[in-house]
């Protein structure tokens, strides 16, 4: 039976992230996050990234795809900033069938899943916050409906924060799925929908 993860914000090649992570070398970097991908996700399972593969170059980023391509799992990818083909990047729709050819079953800005009955929405973006004091890319940013989202891009250790929707402030659950917050891991499906029902009591 397959399995589904969530994962994002890997930056292959990124110098400064994988500085940022402990390691000396991008090479180490890139080789850790293989060996634990690798340990986790079978052939069969889905995998569902949430953005930003590497920094963003064209010759980095085909790179970035052979290195996906070479792992286990049925890939899904909701872009992020740093991906050549999120629509911000004046030629992202050059860069779609490459995407789909080398690594990817789909590519969409972004996607509903249902997890244990309820609808979830994913993103690169949270509804709320980012990795320094500014909220950056506003305007590619899903609107807070009620919806708890599943995101990446802020390179937090939480799992977990949350938006508010609505004249009453309601909180919104949004579950960090970066590597930074998983042990450089893929995230099971299991423990997004554990936290979903925690943040429901």
């Amino acid at each position: 039976m397959s399995r589904v993860f969530f994962t994002s914000d890997l930056h292959l090649e990124h110098a400064k992230v994988a500085a940022m992570r402990g390691f000396s070398t991008t090479d180490a970097h890139d080789a850790e996050l293989a060996y634990r991908w690798d340990a986790t996700v079978r052939p069969e399972d889905d995998v569902w990234v949430t953005g930003d593969l590497c920094v963003g170059g064209s010759a980095a980023t085909k790179r970035a795809l052979e290195w996906v391509s070479q792992r286990p799992g049925v890939k899904h990818l909701v872009p992020g900033n740093h991906c050549r083909v999120h629509p911000h990047h004046r030629d992202s729709h050059r860069w779609q069938r490459t995407y789909l050819e080398v690594a990817f079953e789909s590519v969409q800005p972004f996607a509903r899943r249902r997890i244990n009955g309820q609808d979830v929405l994913l993103s690169h973006f949270p509804y709320v916050g980012d990795s320094g004091p500014t909220e950056r890319y506003t305007q590619y940013r899903l609107p807070c409906e009620g919806l708890p989202i599943i995101h990446g891009h802020t390179h937090s250790r939480s799992r977990f924060s949350t938006a508010t929707y609505g004249p009453a402030e309601i909180p919104v659950p949004q579950v960090h799925v970066g590597v930074d917050a998983w042990d450089l891991t893929p995230a099971p499906l299991e423990a997004v929908a554990d936290i979903l029902q925690m943040a429901a009591l």
